[in-house]
């Protein structure tokens, strides 16, 4: 059987919940609550398993904080004998305007800790990202202040619709891989 790594990253804590940078935890959230699957407690995360047309997928929401992330993917990447093909991670990317959701095969760290931490620990760039646009609404020096601030009112009405494309996104990623969700979802 298939075997995937879909990780959502956030922070653990009920100071970070509703935030721009748990958006990873959201959209994994959502994708659980609507299949037929639960988050357990595990080492290094909470982890929930779901099974689509012969393909087995691990759902994780590390523990280790943000910075930390590339520590829990890495050890369930081996844990289940996954392949790096088929590892995505979803983040919040302030390059980005809000709601703004681009797949990309590879790419640097962008500033983003979590993806600077993953990229140490997996020696290397190339593995499958879900980048959900935030914005960078912020004055000069206040960019933690932000993307651990909740979302506005104003962007609260777009968000559920916004969760609910990414959640489309990974399954197709799951079943059609990398290159057809990409032309299926850029159009």
């Amino acid at each position: 059987m298939n075997k995937y790594l879909i990780v959502g990253l956030g922070n653990i804590g009920l100071n970070y919940v509703n935030t721009r940078h748990n958006i990873g935890f959201d959209v994994l959230d959502h994708i659980v609550k609507n299949n037929t699957c639960v988050f357990s407690d595990q080492k290094y995360g909470k982890l929930a398993e779901l099974k689509v047309k012969g393909k087995l997928i691990y759902f994780l929401k590390p523990s280790t904080f943000m910075n930390l992330s590339g520590k829990a993917i890495n050890y369930y990447l081996n844990h289940f004998k996954i392949s790096l093909e088929n590892l995505l991670v979803i983040s919040d990317d302030l390059n980005l305007d809000f709601g703004v959701i681009r797949l990309r095969k590879k790419g640097g760290h962008g500033g983003h800790n979590g993806h600077k931490n993953i990229i140490k620990m997996l020696r290397t760039p190339t593995y499958c990202r879900l980048k959900f646009g935030i914005g960078n609404n912020f004055h000069k020096g206040q960019q933690v202040k932000y993307v651990l601030s909740e979302w506005s009112e104003k962007e609260k009405i777009i968000l559920d619709e916004k969760i609910e494309i990414c959640s489309e996104i990974i399954i197709y990623f799951v079943l059609y891989g990398l290159d057809q969700t990409m032309n299926h979802f850029h159009k």
